[in-house]
């Protein structure tokens, strides 16, 4: 892989045509921004965030021009998942120093404050639109980030070497062969 993007466009696929921002800036307040070009914290809107949408959109920081939600590019997502509207931000993540093979590169689901996508369904709904890959999926409510794909049974075998039961044996070879040079 040449990038970062390039990754992205693997693991989620591309940017679906008509899966567009919109009045959306969810990504402007809840991300943290760390780049030698524009940094900000996590939790906290960008500068240049209005009510109309993003100030600078014609001159933004490249971070802000590559960076595309999984909202915009999962297909599998219903429409109503685009953060604004599910209280849910979809993100693949990069970790640089991951204590876990299933941390360096997933797909990480973000409960934003206020949300009600537990108690209205959108959560279930968006995880069984990811959790079907080999690709790590967490799920953080602010407070704390579970790992949902792989389960855990599957996960402790794939990071223990230990051997896995004939029902899951198909399942944790694929994770370790994915996964297993990260160990």
């Amino acid at each position: 892989m040449s990038s970062a993007a390039d990754l992205e466009t693997t693991l989620l696929g591309p940017v679906l045509p008509g899966r567009e921002c919109g009045d959306c800036t969810a990504c402007c307040s809840v991300l943290t921004v760390d780049t030698p070009e524009f940094s900000k914290p996590a939790g906290v809107a960008c500068v240049h965030v209005t009510d109309a949408g993003c100030a600078i959109h014609a001159v933004r920081p490249t971070i802000c021009r590559t960076w595309f939600c999984g909202w915009r590019r999962v297909a599998a997502l219903p429409d109503a998942a685009r953060p604004d509207r599910s209280g849910l931000l979809v993100s693949l993540n990069f970790v640089r120093q991951p204590q876990n093979c299933f941390e360096g590169v997933s797909i990480n689901i973000r409960l934003m404050p206020g949300s009600d996508a537990i108690t209205n369904g959108m959560a279930g709904r968006v995880l069984d639109a990811l959790c079907d890959g080999l690709v790590p999926v967490w799920f953080s409510d602010g407070a704390r980030k579970m790992l949902m794909h792989p389960d855990r049974e599957v996960a402790a075998l794939v990071l223990s070497g230990a051997p896995a039961p004939a029902a899951l044996r198909g399942e944790v070879a694929g994770w370790r062969e994915r996964y297993g040079m990260f160990g």
